[in-house]
């Protein structure tokens, strides 16, 4: 298993020597009796480098892989746009979602919590959890309506895709792109991590603006799977999420049969432990922007349809500040996990697997403990070790869906975190 890295490039892979064609993309006659298939993630006239799409090189076209579809059923993961009826107005937190004791494959195992827009227009997301104790044995899928962003936080997954493999581990980032075929295997136990379902346009690096060339992400450190192929004869199952519904065709043999392809629309991985945070040096604590790795654009400037933030270990140094996030309302809506350690404004009740939403316009910030802790505190310089957690943030608002609210995890009582905050004004300056 090898990769080859940088974030966006236009590569190039054979599993078999000479299994790429030369000098064309759909010669006559493809190597070793390949048949060419393109597969795009943006329009065909979309500017560079917004324009996705990559030629694979396959022992059968994918029109044998899926056909004849039938009905599927995955109740737990819902599509935009979808919203409990009757959901309260209010900030909500999860604890972690429990892993089922009996067998369970990948994708019976995806919980949306909430979500956003409409999958149809292309615009929104989802968000949630995935919890899996089974491999997928003759067993593949693809999402039709949106990339997938994973995230594991317990155990890792083996994905292998079309493209190749990829092993992701708590710590790391792995996208699949829309349409993209895999199956997931558990490598070492029953696993849970969260997941995105972006809807809009594919996830892309930020624009820096001022910080310049170097820091945040590296586009040298994501990773992308070279070529590997099976020529598998037995009876298999392809799935495909299609407009918030899920259809099966039976076949008779693996569609990951990719022997060789080239061009930029791949998935890819990213170690969160590479990424380079930026801060504060003097004082007042930075926006969350600082912190995106990766952001889904909108068609207004500046603002993201999705933007994936993290926020890893770091020193801190600014003097006079506050040093956790202050107490805030923004247009943004924020969905919340902990992959590991504790997060400095919610040192308890926020437990690595757990989630929150904090939706727009809805005050948030850090519990009574925090504040008063922070406010207190000796600012010396001082390091957050062993913590990571992460944020997907839109510009719509999130709406949680029923299994959501009916979850024994839900904390009723999460805006009781508050309530013990002093008041402190003395009237003096």
């Amino acid at each position: 298993m090898s990769y080859m890295s940088g974030f966006g490039n236009e590569f190039a892979t054979e599993a078999l020597p000479g299994a790429l064609p030369e000098g064309r993309n759909s010669p006559q006659r493809c190597p070793y009796g390949l048949y060419a298939e393109q597969i795009s993630g943006s329009a065909f006239t979309a500017p560079p480098p917004a324009n996705r799409r990559s030629w694979l090189y396959r022992i059968r076209p994918s029109v044998l892989h899926a056909r004849r579809f039938a009905p599927q059923d995955f109740p737990l993961w819902r599509t935009a746009p979808a919203r409990a009826p009757e959901a309260p107005f209010s900030q909500f937190r999860w604890g972690p979602t429990p892993i089922p004791s009996g067998k369970l494959a990948f994708v019976g195992g995806m919980r949306t919590i909430a979500c956003c827009g409409d999958a149809d227009a292309r615009a929104g997301m989802a968000a949630g959890a995935y919890v899996a104790t089974a491999d997928m044995v003759d067993e593949y899928f693809y999402d039709a309506d949106g990339e997938l962003l994973l995230l594991p936080q317990e155990s890792a997954l083996r994905i292998d895709t079309e493209f190749g493999r990829i092993d992701v581990s708590p710590g790391e980032v792995c996208l699949l792109p829309r349409g993209v075929k895999f199956r997931v295997s558990l490598k070492d136990g029953p696993a849970r991590g969260y997941f995105c379902e972006n809807y809009g346009a594919p996830f892309t690096l930020p624009y820096r603006g001022a910080i310049g060339a170097n820091g945040l992400a590296a586009p040298r450190d994501f990773l992308t799977p070279v070529a590997a192929f099976e020529d598998v004869e037995r009876a298999s199952r392809v799935t495909v999420k299609w407009g918030g519904r899920f259809y099966s065709s039976e076949i008779g043999h693996s569609p990951l049969d990719v022997v060789a392809w080239h061009g930029n629309y791949a998935p890819f991985k990213y170690d969160l432990r590479k990424f380079a945070p930026m801060g504060a040096l003097l004082f007042d604590h930075p926006d969350p922007s600082i912190f995106c790795v990766l952001t889904s654009p909108s068609t207004q400037p500046g603002v993201g349809e999705v933007d994936f933030v993290i926020f890893p270990e770091r020193w801190q140094v600014a003097e006079d500040t506050f040093r956790p996030p202050w107490f805030h309302m923004n247009v943004m809506s924020e969905f919340m996990g902990l992959i590991f350690g504790a997060y400095d404004a919610k040192p308890e009740g926020f437990t690595p697997g757990g989630m929150s939403l904090h939706n727009a316009m809805l005050p948030h910030g850090p519990d009574a403990a925090a504040f008063i802790a922070a406010t207190e505190a000796e600012l010396r310089p001082s390091k957050l070790e062993n913590t990571l957690a992460f944020m997907f943030e839109t510009r719509l608002p999130q709406h949680p869906v029923d299994y959501a609210l009916s979850l024994e995890t839900l904390q009723r009582n999460y805006a009781d975190c508050w309530s013990n905050l002093p008041k402190r004004f003395s009237g003096k300056p």
